[in-house]
């Protein structure tokens, strides 16, 4: 879901060819309520025999391919040793830092007026998004060297988001084994054109919601669908998903159905609802913007290869420092695709080794305007037989396909409304 399409042959390792200055500057886009500034994207030659893309507004380096003689290992070997060391006071300090931003965040949202709703939510969104980075180290078992004091925090800091613990970290383990693999990914998987051209209207529509406008909502719907189904899980797995499920249980009876009895809809919307969406916006957006760009392909099993998808098929985005600060650097996520076993607050020394050693094969983005712009305007259906991103609409596909040129044959036919 990104900016600029290539017209593009791909070798077999998926690669981007050239990336140029483009012709005319992209400007900068201030987004004072976030923090945010567009910089305008690193000329960076990159030469490889086929596939010539432009730029790609939102990134500031596209990654050269990986040599086939290069290893995952090869790439863990190479990082420090200390960043695999779990140290139990930075991993309860992750959880101080959550705890203490929910407490400011709730404490402004009760005495703010009105008017500060917004920035009240945007902070206290991000802020509830740190207990599920904080579970999310759990589920990597980096949290803690004990399993128990793994699976106990977990369960606890995710059971406020209604997120089931177990659930998730089986799901979402899939995912670190099958990142950007066809069917296998559970993070998210692509819509697909055939799955597109037989839908009826009201699918098409939620499809380009999905995946367009509406993109920030999008794990909701992961969530619903994966968590919570018994039967998706393993017989041996059931008793901790229960157990997951039953601590989900007792945080809506004894936290949730009070607060709705005792303060109503308006109450149960302001207090918990809309910190939660923006927990979801960020689980969105984290999600989509670490793995999917207009050259960044997912691949059919027997293509994928586990270091491109990595270090290659994973993305580095820099967010604004408070937001970084906030979600524990959940958004260096390079490292956290090399080896799980990195725990949060070793991410950046462990991406400082990797850019030492391995620079020129990584994918690197700034969030704002026109990466998402990129994200949801390119990156609609994703073509397993051409291997890249394709328009929703048929017409817009044949404009791809012939370079931005109207088929003679097709006429009017190939216009855009």
């Amino acid at each position: 879901m990104a900016g600029l399409m290539a017209t593009s042959l791909r070798n077999p390792r998926g690669s981007i060819a050239l990336l140029k200055k483009p012709s005319q500057p992209l400007g900068k886009f201030a987004l004072p309520s976030l923090g945010l500034k567009w910089r305008s994207p690193v000329t960076k030659a990159i030469a490889t025999p086929v596939n010539i893309i432009a730029s790609v507004p939102g990134f500031v380096q596209l990654a050269e391919p990986v040599p086939v003689e290069v290893s995952l290992m090869d790439v863990v070997k190479s990082l420090p040793k200390e960043v695999f060391e779990i140290d139990e006071f930075k991993a309860w300090k992750t959880v101080a830092i959550t705890i203490s931003a929910l407490a400011a965040g709730y404490a402004a949202l009760a005495v703010a007026p009105w008017y500060l709703y917004p920035v009240v939510y945007m902070y206290l969104g991000t802020a509830v998004t740190g207990l599920f980075v904080v579970g999310h180290d759990c589920g990597h078992n980096s949290f803690s060297k004990s399993q128990l004091v793994n699976d106990v925090v977990g369960t606890i800091m995710m059971a406020p988001l209604i997120y089931p613990f177990e659930p998730w970290r089986i799901k979402h383990n899939i995912h670190h084994a099958h990142t950007n693999k066809l069917i296998m990914d559970t993070a998210w998987q692509p819509f697909r054109p055939h799955q597109f051209d037989r839908a009826g209207p009201f699918t098409k529509a939620v499809m380009k919601a999905a995946m367009g406008p509406l993109w920030w909502v999008a794990s909701v719907g992961h969530w619903l669908l994966w968590h919570f189904d018994l039967s998706k899980f393993r017989t041996q797995d059931l008793p901790k998903v229960k157990v997951s499920l039953v601590a989900v249980l007792a945080f809506t009876l004894v936290v949730l159905l009070p607060l709705l009895i005792t303060q109503g809809p308006i109450g149960f919307i302001k207090w918990w609802l809309l910190p939660w969406l923006g927990f979801h916006f960020w689980m969105s957006t984290f999600t989509l913007v670490h793995h999917t760009a207009p050259h960044i392909p997912f691949k059919q099993n027997r293509e994928w290869n586990v270091v491109e998808a990595q270090l290659n098929g994973t993305v580095h985005c820099d967010y604004p420092a408070w937001v970084e600060i906030l979600c524990h650097d959940i958004s260096v996520h390079i490292p956290h695709h090399v080896s799980t076993r990195i725990p949060s607050y070793n991410l950046r020394k462990a991406y400082a080794s990797i850019q030492k050693n391995w620079d020129k094969y990584l994918n690197k983005a700034v969030f704002g305007i026109p990466l998402i712009s990129t994200i949801i305007n390119e990156c609609n259906l994703f073509d397993a037989e051409q291997k890249k991103w394709i328009k929703f609409e048929k017409a817009a596909r044949q404009l791809q396909s012939s370079g931005g040129k109207p088929s003679s044959a097709s006429n009017d036919s190939t216009c855009l409304n």
